[in-house]
């Protein structure tokens, strides 16, 4: 008998949400998914739109992002099942002879290496110069994707390092897709949509479907396009409804019989470590171990949209959050916080940048180490001062005081441990309530 969870009830959950957008105006709209023993249940708030009247409910299509790589992933391991593929398929043979894949040390880029971001290669290819900023994966084209992966030098071992790729998950669709004989949104419709009636996910909407989408929003509450990617579909690219997603997580925890429930388990059986204690990589999905207990989950992301699902396989309970705006809260800490109590709702502070010394910024650059293969890395641009995190874009961050900085695009702060000479000793990462000690490393 699966333990009864404390959930809070609909009205609680609304609350949240009410907060959320009212309060913090960090979306236009929210719908929020709950399935467990008793079957499924959804909360929504807000509008499609801003300045549209017209509410969000069950059936209200989002772009979900990174969730895409789950589909993606239990493609993989549905093709293994029915030994199409293997996982140690070096990805080299699901190409065209043309392509040469990048090698290191006589050891060939895998399958699996792809599914658990464990292969080497970046998280964007170096070529990747979109045209347009608005709808960033447009224009990369297959012949660039090959191009990249034919010149390219891995700068360590494959296998050895957890870095979160979205090249890698779109390079893992493509290949499938081609092993397949089909384009990959058709091959995410017949080998799972169909299989589990998620009739309201994909990536091509008819125009009765884009009546139902919701808006994308940026921070400032102003609309932005919707993404297309094409080359890299595989990364991000899938559409889908709460209701459709609460269908996905009720096959994983078993409360609808499925054909692709073994391929299901076989997912999260396959681990790797991240670097960080309280996580490892499945096929696909996040596996976040916290007072013993496991919950399994991913995030997404977009130009307009964040996305969060997850689940507790021991409690039986699955969790979905989908909001209408790229903003520093999103969704992540209501979808996590509703599967463990324990973790805090965002409180997001108020930061009023100051103007500081920008001499001071020269005894702050350098490099610092969070974790054994996590490195923040500062830099200085002029009177401007920029934060790296291992496998992640450049951010500028902000003073709040001599030492103090913060980001603008997610809730996080850095504080400088100086010397009398003003030279950074460590940082301190404060997010989500913890802070990380991280110590310059030369």
């Amino acid at each position: 008998m699966l333990p009864k969870l404390p959930l809070p009830s609909d009205s609680e959950i609304r609350q949240i949400l009410v907060d959320r957008i009212d309060v913090q105006h960090q979306s236009v709209g929210i719908v929020v998914g709950i399935v467990g023993p008793e079957g499924p249940r959804v909360i929504a708030y807000g509008h499609l739109e801003k300045g549209d009247p017209r509410p969000l409910d069950g059936d209200t299509i989002f772009e979900i992002g990174s969730v895409t790589k789950v589909f993606t992933s239990l493609l993989l391991a549905d093709m293994v099942q029915h030994a199409e593929v293997a996982l140690d398929d070096p990805v080299a043979m699901l190409l065209p002879p043309n392509v040469t894949m990048p090698e290191q040390n006589g050891r060939s880029i895998t399958l699996i290496d792809l599914a658990t971001h464990t292969s080497g290669l970046p998280r964007m290819p170096t070529n990747f110069t979109p045209k347009d900023r608005a709808n960033p994966y447009a224009d990369y084209s297959v012949e660039q994707l090959y191009q990249f992966l034919s010149t390219y030098e891995l700068t360590r071992d494959i296998g050895s390092q957890y870095e979160y790729s979205n090249l890698g998950g779109g390079l893992l669709g493509h290949v499938l897709a081609r092993r397949a004989g089909m384009d990959y949104e058709v091959l995410v419709r017949s080998r799972i949509c169909d299989v589990l009636r998620m009739n309201n996910t994909g990536i091509t909407l008819t125009p009765e479907m884009k009546a139902r989408l919701a808006v994308g929003h940026n921070r400032s509450m102003e609309t932005v396009p919707s993404w297309t990617p094409s080359t890299l579909a595989a990364a991000g690219a899938l559409r889908s409804t709460a209701n459709d997603l609460l269908a996905f997580l009720a096959a994983n925890l078993g409360y609808a019989n499925s054909p692709l429930a073994p391929a299901m388990a076989a997912m999260v059986k396959e681990r790797r470590p991240t670097g960080h204690p309280e996580l490892e990589i499945a096929l696909g999905w996040h596996i976040f171990t916290a007072n013993g207990k496991e919950r399994i989950g991913h995030n997404g992301g977009t130009g307009g949209y964040r996305s969060f699902m997850g689940f507790d396989p021991k409690a039986g309970l699955g969790v979905v959050a989908l909001s209408n705006a790229l903003t520093v809260a999103g969704v992540d800490d209501i979808g996590r916080h509703l599967l463990d109590p324990s973790v805090p709702l965002m409180q997001l502070k108020e930061h009023k940048e100051v103007i500081v010394d920008s001499s001071l910024f020269d005894g702050y650059t350098g490099r610092y180490q969070l974790r054994p293969n996590f490195i923040m890395t500062i830099t200085r641009e002029g009177d401007h001062l920029f934060a790296q995190a291992t496998g992640q874009p450049k951010f500028q961050i902000f003073p709040e005081g001599d030492r103090d900085y913060f980001l603008k695009v997610v809730e996080a702060q850095i504080t400088f441990v100086t010397e009398s000479d003003g030279r950074a000793t460590e940082l301190i990462w404060h997010q989500n309530g913890r802070n990380h000690h991280a110590e310059r490393v030369e």
